[in-house]
């Protein structure tokens, strides 16, 4: 008796991987501070430390387009496990290390796991949504990030105390802490990616060797015929440029406001702990923003929606330069924070609808290297911008690039590919006008019977 075909795979698989992400991303929200902690206890400079930071940023550049291109041809998930013992490798080899270089280069290791396991991930989700769900499934992933960027800056400035000269050890131990998080997330790793087999029936019987070698031809054929798509068809597609900007505005406007609300809080009288609760409070937000992304999507539609979630954040962001008391701040970094949270799940559907089916994966890639320059030049930025015009100078530069990123999504980037017109309807066909039917034509006399046949009028 033959069993009855499985139904499409559930959403087993999405909770999977969000966990897995919320670890592998609670474990570089951990690492990230630590190793410029453990640089300054080796003792860097704000210039080395900004090096190694950015370090972090820009050797995955090299790397994003082949893993992209690897995963259009292949298969997802072994990027999973790749990026979490990567990102688990940098960050206890950071904090065993003892030179600056050493920990530049480690560093960089735990940039490229992430964006290894990040193109898996995402382009799991890709696969594995219809395009019916894509933006919901793509909100439910980025939680993972939410949580880690919750989760991760309090875990590590529990473990890190700048006491006693004990910096070096305690930012050390945060980074071997950091190590063992993001091995967790290897539990999660199973069963996430799905195998799509051809429908054909099974033979009844064993293939034969003439099967097998048809087979094989078959296969080499169609690896042959696969061709790349050009990076310049990919950006070039309606939509692309458009998202990867969006989420490069939406990235950089979190990293920044991480790394220069603490200079905001110094110059204003604001303890430390005070501004962590405020990034958490951002972290939070952008969390139930996710959640309610499908209602605000039936409500508003994708372009609505993400037009104005970069409008509203750059005009708070172009706010936050004003000296205002700290709940109303509290008030300003919760709007924000929501407000944040649609452009990277939005950005990411945008990119996959508008690029090339075969080149998804590589279209991914590219915005992650769009996300990468943007951390890597967005801090170099606010920092000139800092130097001279005051410490709350780059909250104006993030909202000049957020309003930027709103009216690409207004021009139609946004919808997420070229924008799809109905046909119109067919005109109603005219009746074709019958010719009159011609007068019968009398048949031509035969000649022949002519002369044979007795006339009327004879005798």
């Amino acid at each position: 008796m033959s069993s009855a075909p499985r139904p499409g795979p559930g959403r087993g698989w999405l909770l999977r991987l969000v966990v897995a992400f919320a670890f592998a991303q609670g474990a570089v929200s951990m690492a990230r501070p630590a190793v410029s902690y453990r640089a300054l206890a080796l003792g860097a400079d704000e210039t080395a430390v900004g090096v190694i930071a950015g370090v972090y940023a820009l050797l995955p550049l090299f790397a994003a387009v082949p893993l992209g291109r690897r995963t259009d041809h292949g298969r997802c998930a072994p990027l999973l496990p790749i990026g979490v013992v990567l990102i688990s490798g940098g960050c206890a080899l950071s904090g065993v290390v003892s030179t600056l270089p050493a920990m530049a280069a480690w560093s960089g290791v735990m940039g490229l796991g992430h964006l290894c396991f990040v193109i898996g991930a995402q382009s799991i989700v890709a696969r594995q949504s219809a395009p019916a769900e894509q933006d919901r499934n793509f909100g439910h992933f980025t939680i993972g990030a939410s949580l880690g960027q919750l989760v991760g800056p309090i875990a590590a400035g529990a473990l890190i105390s700048g006491g006693s000269g004990a910096l070096g050890r305690t930012s050390a131990l945060a980074l071997l802490v950091s190590a063992a998080v993001c091995a967790v997330a290897l539990t999660s790793l199973w069963r996430i990616e799905h195998r799509r087999t051809p429908g054909a029936a099974p033979a009844a019987g064993k293939p034969t060797a003439k099967t097998k070698t048809r087979a094989k031809s078959k296969t080499k054929t169609k690896a042959k015929t696969k061709t790349k798509v050009p990076v310049t068809a990919i950006l070039g597609a309606r939509g692309v440029p458009a998202g990867i900007f969006i989420s490069m505005a939406v990235l950089s406007a979190t990293d920044i406001l991480t790394a220069y609300l603490p200079v905001v809080g110094e110059h204003r009288g604001i303890a430390p702990a005070t501004v962590g609760l405020l990034l958490s409070l951002r972290a939070a937000a952008s969390i139930a923003c996710r959640l309610a992304m499908p209602l605000m999507l039936r409500l508003l539609g994708r372009t609505a929606l993400l037009v104005t979630s970069c409008l509203l954040a750059g005009l708070i962001c172009a706010g936050m330069v004003l000296p205002v008391p700290v709940p109303v701040l509290a008030v300003m970094l919760a709007a924000l924070g929501f407000c944040l949270g649609v452009g990277q799940p939005l950005s990411m559907t945008t990119v996959v609808r508008a690029a090339p089916a075969d080149a998804r994966s590589t279209a991914l890639a590219l915005r992650l290297t769009g996300n990468r320059l943007g951390q890597a030049a967005a801090p170099a930025a606010a920092g000139l911008i800092a130097g001279t015009a005051g410490a709350a100078a780059p909250f104006a530069l993030l909202g000049a690039l957020l309003l930027a990123a709103a009216g690409l999504g207004l021009r139609g980037g946004g919808a997420g590919g070229p924008s799809i017109r109905p046909e119109p309807a067919p005109r109603p066909e005219e009746p074709t006008p019958v010719p009159p039917a011609p007068d019968p034509v009398q048949p031509a006399p035969d000649p022949v019977r002519e002369r044979g046949a007795p006339r009327a009028d004879a005798p």
